[in-house]
């Protein structure tokens, strides 16, 4: 096996690997979102953390949008995972990215709703799904091939 070779699969693995956990956090809270808006609202992301439900009052439409709105972002994240095409990846994460960044954004600015333990949680993870996309796209630009 050629160098070249063995240096696709090792960025391809990892790539493969940040698509997919990328997928699976859309897909989850997409399909919670979507089928349990209510549910959703009032507890996510775990019974006593209210993320949601501290920011305003319940809107189904709302919450069911941002549900079809990530399980959309983890069907075509699910599919460039398995096809692993060069600007279909691109496209995929910059997608993320147009999503990801704003939310991260406006969270960045409603820390006073939340305790600090909240705080660090939510936006170290809004932050992590920021992140990973920037490292997996910069992996894809500077691939050679």
């Amino acid at each position: 096996m050629s160098s070249k070779s063995l240096e696709y699969l090792v960025a391809g693995g990892w790539l493969r690997l940040g698509l997919l956990l990328l997928a699976a956090i859309s897909l989850s809270i997409g399909f919670w979102a979507l089928l349990a808006p209510y549910h959703f609202y009032d507890i996510f992301p775990l019974s006593g953390r209210h993320w949601v439900s501290i920011l305003g009052p319940y809107n189904e439409h709302l919450v069911r949008d941002y549900g079809a709105t990530n399980l959309a972002l983890g069907v075509l994240l699910v599919a460039t995972a398995v096809l692993l095409e060069r600007h279909l990846t691109q496209v995929a994460l910059v997608s993320w990215l147009v999503f990801a960044v704003p939310h991260f954004l406006f969270h960045l600015t409603q820390t006073h709703h939340f305790l600090l333990f909240d705080n660090l949680t939510q936006l170290g993870s809004l932050g992590f799904v920021v992140l990973l996309p920037i490292v997996l796209l910069f992996f894809v630009v500077t691939q050679k091939g």
